[in-house]
């Protein structure tokens, strides 16, 4: 058995990552690698043996802009064994290992843990934490205005793809916990463009979708600060609701609530490291586009 890490970029190895991803999670992301979305900042600590993945941890580099003050912090996630390996320790000997490697150059760690994972992190040393979660007050849903409407982007047209790639790594802040280097993970989930609405006249995009009468909006991306208000006069469809999946900028506070959060039936949030205590004490909640 051999602990092998930071390997993307080698064909086999990452295919066997990947298998073993598919095994356990149900996703493939070796389009997400060759469609030329990965830089770097996902980086897997895995045992090997006979050519075979059979734990992992990855380390996520997420450099976010929180409260107008840089944090760096280390998402973990994919964490996995092979059936066959399990109760043996390999996922926290990995866990440890990561902590170790990271400790010194980051301002902490956190991850979202499924419900029938939470005694492991606890027993790894990470304490809880809550989330709030953001929603525009309801008479700020129903106000629309005569501006150009935002439009659904056509995942053929190659011309505007590229344009919404070059403003994601672009983007200004528009939220209170804006994810600085979020091209990896924002493709990761709209490589495909579904969700994905254009508005010319305040060259903006937006992640949304609509859902039992409430508008899900995910991700704000614009080279310019620009109002939430714009952003939902111009957003067509029914809905009487919307729910933001992001904190969103101090300027657009009074017409947002917040409430608590502890990730429902999903997840709960865990975190190691004094600095994200910070989380809940400023009543953040990470992009959902954020989650590794």
């Amino acid at each position: 058995m051999q602990l092998v890490s930071n390997y993307m970029r080698d064909d086999a190895l990452r295919h066997a990552l990947n298998d073993l991803t598919k095994k356990t999670f149900g996703f493939d992301f070796e389009s997400w690698v060759t469609g030329g979305y990965f830089e770097g900042d996902y980086i897997p600590f895995s045992f090997i043996e006979d050519g075979k993945i059979i734990s992992n941890v990855s380390a996520n580099r997420m450099s976010f802009l929180q409260n107008g003050v840089e944090k760096n912090y280390i998402q973990i996630g994919t964490v996995m064994t092979d059936e066959a390996y399990r109760r043996q320790g390999l996922a926290k000997k990995l866990m440890d290992h990561v902590v170790n490697q990271y400790m010194d150059s980051c301002d902490g760690f956190y991850l979202f843990a499924n419900l029938d994972a939470v005694d492991f992190y606890d027993k790894c040393g990470f304490s809880r934490e809550m989330e709030y979660r953001y929603s525009v007050k309801n008479e700020f849903c129903m106000r629309k205005s005569a501006g150009e409407i935002f439009i659904s982007v056509n995942a053929a047209d190659k011309q505007m793809k590229q344009k919404y790639m070059n403003m994601v790594r672009r983007s200004a802040a528009n939220s209170s916990l804006e994810q600085l280097n979020k091209f990896g993970l924002q493709m990761f989930y709209t490589a495909d463009m579904e969700n994905v609405y254009y508005s010319t006249d305040m060259d903006c995009f937006i992640v949304a979708e609509i859902e039992e009468n409430t508008l899900l909006l995910q991700s704000i991306v614009s080279e310019n600060n620009v109002a939430l208000m714009d952003i939902l006069q111009r957003v067509r469809g029914e809905y009487h609701k919307c729910q933001l999946g992001f904190v969103p900028a101090m300027k657009d506070m009074d017409i947002c609530t917040a409430e608590k959060y502890d990730g429902a039936d999903d997840y709960r949030l865990f975190y190691l490291g004094e600095q994200l205590k910070s989380i809940e004490n400023e009543k953040l909640y990470f992009p959902e586009l954020s989650h590794a």
